[in-house]
């Protein structure tokens, strides 16, 4: 795919194999294991990208998912056999940053994207027509604008589909023919366009949609699940919280969050505390709000908090910084979401050792 910007440094957010292009050639040039046809990695090589290590050349390769081993192995080996895989889990359990550096390892492309939406036609999934063609010409493959499937089908390459249970169930039927028979039919040609070996297709969707557009059972069936799990331990979750900032601090010119280290450990302390009804001791319980009070959300408070301390501080993460930040998150209920968080700021926060500048911060901000 072309995009504007002439290199990856240009761009806010690079894709997944221009932003890890080392990486990538590294992990190429020291892979000697077998590749399923069409795969620029082998599984083993694709795992390692995903997980981080080290390799014979001391290059580092950076991890990717921070998470158990084996979910990471079935999902590659769910790609290199005939069936879809279907990463499903709550927000914030980088289903996505999965699929897209799946896709870039696998495939050497991640931007065969369908995003899901409420809104997504069955074009999205199959293809389009340039009408000014069609009605000059007629039907043909000239007129023909493919889908991202079908061209992942056409040149053996993955394809994504985000956000499957938000596509109404019309559409996401679409996909039954793809996957089980691998063709793609267009009978406005009698023609068909055939799956290539290495074509498969990676799908995500949200466990809070369940019910909203529920997967039929003949469209589940062709799809390998694999659930991907909140991080398990405080430490795991601080540590996926570090090394997201810093890469997107990075990119945005933002100062390094190792000097705010305690401030994401706050964030996530209150996150797991809200989310889970308990507190990290277990002695309390505590009432949950609305909201996911996802990893990704602990992300974006901490970025943002950086964000205002490089521009209207001293650079250092503090609590002030967060604290409006948490409240956004947690406050979505402005009724019953506000006397959780009051309740908890009192109950907790304020009796906890060493947080009174915090408790300060976000009394502030709640008033």
């Amino acid at each position: 795919m072309t995009t504007t910007a002439t290199t990856a440094g240009e761009a806010l957010r690079p894709h997944a194999e221009e932003a890890f292009a080392e990486e990538l050639k590294a992990l190429a040039a020291a892979d000697d294991r077998p590749r399923p046809a069409s795969w620029r990695l082998s599984p083993w090589a694709v795992a390692t990208y995903l997980l981080g290590g080290a390799l014979p050349d001391g290059t580092v390769i950076t991890p990717k998912y921070v998470g158990p081993r084996r979910i990471v192995e079935v999902a590659v080996t769910t790609l290199a056999t005939d069936r879809a895989l279907l990463l499903l889990g709550v927000p914030g359990t980088a289903k996505t940053w999965v699929s897209e550096h799946l896709a870039a390892a696998v495939s050497g492309d991640s931007t065969l994207l369908v995003q899901g939406t409420a809104g997504t036609p069955e074009e999205a999934i199959r293809y389009g027509w340039n009408y000014a063609q069609l009605l000059a010409h007629g039907p043909s493959r000239d007129a023909l604008v493919p889908s991202p499937v079908m061209r992942a089908m056409a040149e053996g390459m993955t394809a994504r589909v985000e956000e499957l249970t938000r596509i109404p169930a019309d559409v996401q039927d679409t996909l039954i023919t793809v996957l089980s028979e691998k063709t793609l039919p267009i009978p406005e040609l009698g023609q068909e366009v055939q799956a290539v070996r290495g074509f498969n297709l990676i799908a995500t969707a949200n466990d809070r949609d369940r019910g909203v557009n529920e997967l039929s059972s003949a469209l589940r069936r062709r799809f390998n699940t694999v659930v991907l799990p909140l991080p398990a331990t405080p430490e795991a979750e601080v540590g996926i919280v570090g090394q997201r900032v810093d890469q997107l601090g990075r990119s945005l010119d933002l100062p390094s969050g190792a000097d705010g280290a305690a401030e994401i450990r706050r964030v996530v302390t209150v996150f797991r505390e809200l989310r889970g009804g308990v507190t990290c001791d277990g002695r309390t319980k505590l009432k949950s709000p609305s909201g996911t009070l996802s990893t990704a959300e602990a992300i974006s408070v901490v970025t943002n908090g950086l964000a205002l301390a490089a521009h209207f501080g001293d650079g250092v993460l503090r609590p002030s910084d967060v604290a409006a930040g948490i409240l956004g998150a947690v406050v979505r209920d402005p009724v019953a979401d506000r006397v959780v968080w009051q309740e908890y700021l009192e109950t907790v926060v304020r009796e906890r050792e060493g947080w009174k500048d915090f408790y300060r911060a976000c009394r502030e901000v709640s008033a």
